[in-house]
């Protein structure tokens, strides 16, 4: 590409993406590991079939029944509070869009998603992280000097944090939103994962409508194991779903997306079924690992951080050769795995306690 006329802030760039084995278990990119029921795959075959009869037209560009749907879904909103696109990743692209730019600054806490840095670069938005406490908590006079010194325009929060899977607490998210609204920032909150929070933790779309400038953003992409089919939404005020209408392209949504999506929000108590599974199996993950010796985070995701590794990257490369491919991930001597199937985690364990032997 040398001879192409690349912008130069790309040049020596990487595309974006996680490692991939044919051969191995992905325990890498915290999908949900089970897939939807077949009788919901069917039925959401002939809904696309169905919307395709009229593949001729263009989809509905506002999504309309899936905006309302999605709303009824998450409680206490209406589709004017919804903003939907392909995947959580086209919706924080349209919020950096929106609301980054050249001159402007996006905020976040590390560690964190590796993509925010990307939304940012992709707006020409500059990206600034400050760091997390030892607990992976939010320190507030540091998270202060940095709103204030800095002045953002965004700010951005992963809850279940990724890559360490914990928690955005009601009280921080109250200082938090406030803080942001003093220095005129809206607050993004990521809840990607946040289907696997314990039922009786908040949600941040509870508080939406509380805030002018608050976002919650979302996807059906992990608990409703919906990967491929790349639909996330925003939970957020009318004025900012309005704003974020500015910036999509037309047509953004295709009309077999919308209709496959409506079927999985119809039979969503079945959708989430296994999360309870992957809720257990989880915390029984963690309490083997520390068996070995290992530190975890304190996860409401579908993933644990694991820290204490002497080499990381010795122990990926040896349980990927054992077929078993998790996430290297945050600072070196760390990893990131994802809640597989009971078997695929007990298997995990016995090939990790052959790795670690002296």
């Amino acid at each position: 590409m040398s001879e192409l006329p690349l912008r130069d802030d790309l040049r020596g760039m990487e595309p974006y993406g996680a490692p991939v084995s044919a051969s191995a278990v992905p325990l890498n990119v915290n999908e949900n590991p089970y897939a939807p029921p077949a009788a919901i795959v069917e039925e959401m075959g002939r809904a696309v079939a169905s919307a395709l009869v009229d593949a001729n037209r263009y989809p509905d560009r506002e999504a309309t029944q899936l905006r309302a749907a999605l709303a009824e879904y998450v409680g206490g909103v209406s589709a004017a509070n919804i903003w939907a696109a392909n995947g959580s990743n086209e919706v924080m692209q349209h919020i950096f869009g929106a609301f980054g730019g050249p001159g402007r600054v996006a905020l976040s806490f590390s560690p964190t998603y590796s993509m925010y840095p990307q939304y940012a670069r992709e707006t020409f938005t500059r990206f600034v992280t400050v760091p997390r406490r030892a607990d992976h908590s939010l320190d507030r006079g540091v998270v202060e000097q940095a709103l204030f010194g800095e002045r953002p325009s965004i700010v951005v929060v992963a809850s279940p944090n990724n890559p360490t899977g914990t928690l955005l607490g009601s009280d921080e998210l109250s200082w938090l939103v406030s803080d942001c609204a003093g220095v005129g920032a809206i607050l993004v909150v990521d809840e990607a994962y946040g289907e696997f929070v314990s039922p009786t933790r908040h949600s941040a779309t509870q508080s939406v409508l509380q805030y002018g400038n608050l976002v919650v953003t979302r996807t059906l992409s992990k608990a409703f194991g919906l990967a491929a089919l790349r639909l996330g939404y925003a939970v957020a005020p009318a004025g900012i779903v309005d704003a974020l209408r500015l910036v999509r392209l037309p047509y953004h949504l295709s009309a077999a997306t919308q209709a496959a999506a409506l079927v999985a929000l119809q039979h969503a108590d079945t959708m989430l079924g296994p999360i309870p599974t992957i809720r257990a199996e989880r915390e029984q993950l963690a309490v083997a690992l520390e068996s070995l010796g290992l530190n975890v985070a304190a996860s409401e995701a579908n993933f644990v951080y694991v820290s204490g590794f002497a080499d990381s990257h010795r122990v990926f490369s040896e349980l990927l050769d054992r077929g078993y491919l998790v996430r290297e991930s945050g600072p070196p001597g760390n990893l990131r795995i994802s809640v597989g199937t009971p078997q695929q985690n007990r298997d995990l364990i016995q090939q990790l306690s052959e790795v670690l032997e002296p």
